[in-house]
């Protein structure tokens, strides 16, 4: 089944995560508490699809060392 797409859709969605967690690691800047507000519907949506592509992205070290076997 070729998810190559999902793969990257999943990583570019972490990747955003992992800026915003930065932002406020270093700045104490939420930038989706400032682009949609604090926990409103939408940055909930945001929220969750990050932490969704996270543990997706997770199940793409299995596929890489399979690969890698071959």
């Amino acid at each position: 089944m070729n998810t190559k797409g999902l793969d990257y859709f999943a990583l570019a969605i972490a990747i955003i995560g992992c800026v915003n967690w930065g932002l406020i690691g270093f700045f104490q800047f939420n930038l989706v508490t400032f682009l949609f507000g604090e926990m409103t519907l939408l940055s909930r949506i945001v929220y969750a699809l990050v932490g969704i592509s996270g543990l997706y992205v997770i199940s793409m070290f299995g596929r890489i060392h399979s690969a890698g076997d071959l």
